[in-house]
């Protein structure tokens, strides 16, 4: 879904000498702001255990009470967490946890309802459909492959495209996938993370959910390798296409995001968390 709000960007920007601009605000901000990128994930978990295992071997050579103990844990905690907290660049943050709440409620008012009713279509066509959207963006993939010189994936992504495109029928089939040739998620937000751009900037953007700095320059430059743009005529085809496959990859999705909701104590941290941690995995892979 996020790809829409950047095309329309790219109609905007074609037409006006902004484009230079914007492109050169969103690299200041990945360059100057500090890396999420070089942050490492806590498990909060894990950290738990570390703390209680040093608490109770402390612990086991003192007579202490309860309230001590509890101070003793609270230090050990807190000492995990120092060493490994994120480095979240977020200083947007009020803004971006209104455009959290606004995306939540488009969700559970309109997408959710949507993509419910959209279910009555079948399964497999829905998959075929998937299949057929994926297999229509395996320029982004196989050029991004190029660039960050993965060039063995770049000749997985290829042999996809040619198996799913004749063997598939148009993609709408993955027999690909059952010769163990496993797509290869690339784009050009992870090509700048390759080649050490940080990522700037967190921000929640209105309808298209979390994003940052960098991976809004990589949504920029990927628009123009997506054949979608060049086989539309204008941005409201355009859009339509997309929300066909937005709808679609909702409907398939097992309410995901429902289930982050209701478990979280403060969903917009932890979907935050979550995408930098998704992104910084893409890269490092």
């Amino acid at each position: 879904m996020k790809i829409v709000f950047f095309r329309l960007i790219q109609v905007a920007v074609t037409r006006s000498s902004s484009a230079v601009g914007l492109l050169f605000f969103l690299a200041v901000a990945c360059v100057c702001l500090p890396p999420i990128a070089s942050a490492q994930h806590i498990d909060a978990s894990h950290i738990q255990l570390a703390a209680l295992e040093q608490v109770a071997n402390e612990s086991a050579q003192l007579d202490i009470d309860d309230d001590e103990f509890d101070a003793l844990f609270d230090d050990a905690f807190d000492d995990e967490v120092g060493d490994n907290q994120l480095a979240v660049a977020d200083p947007m943050e009020p803004f971006n946890r209104a455009m959290f709440w606004f995306n939540d409620r488009l969700y559970f008012y309109l997408f959710k309802p949507v993509a419910k009713a959209y279910r009555v279509v079948p399964e497999p066509a829905r998959v075929s459909v998937s299949n057929f959207f994926s297999n229509l963006a395996t320029p982004i993939r196989f050029l991004n492959a190029l660039f960050q010189l993965k060039f063995k994936d770049a000749g997985v992504e290829l042999t996809r495209f040619t198996v799913n495109s004749t063997v598939g029928i148009l993609g709408l089939f993955d027999p690909a996938k059952d010769m163990g040739f496993t797509r290869k998620d690339e784009d050009f937000g992870q090509t700048l993370g390759e080649y050490g751009v940080g990522p700037g900037f967190y921000i929640v953007l209105p309808f298209f959910g979390p994003s940052s700095a960098r991976d809004g320059i990589g949504m920029l430059v990927d628009g123009y390798a997506d054949p979608v743009l060049y086989g539309t005529d204008d941005a409201l085809e355009y859009l339509a296409v997309k929300a066909v496959d937005s709808v679609n990859a909702l409907s398939i999705d097992k309410d995901t995001y429902d289930a982050i909701v209701k478990e979280s104590l403060d969903p917009y941290l932890f979907v935050r968390d979550a995408y930098i941690q998704h992104r910084e995995g893409k890269i490092r892979k």
